[in-house]
């Protein structure tokens, strides 16, 4: 798990999960009432989809 703190705007490559090897920008964290992380990935075509954060990896944009 990558120990990287993610915040908006950074630029990520989601390495597990439903959406593995879709890219894009971080937006909406939040901590749900069971405790884990999720995000919004806002891809370059401006399609979103929600994530785990432990799925994903935070990179320089492509």
């Amino acid at each position: 798990m990558p120990t990287t703190t993610i915040k908006d705007g950074d630029f990520c490559i989601v390495i597990a999960g439903t959406h593995k090897g879709k890219s894009g920008f971080i937006k909406d964290i939040k901590t749900s009432k069971t405790g884990h992380i999720t995000i919004t990935v806002l891809q370059k075509n401006e399609v979103r989809f929600k994530t785990l954060a432990k799925n994903v990896e935070v990179t320089k944009e492509e």
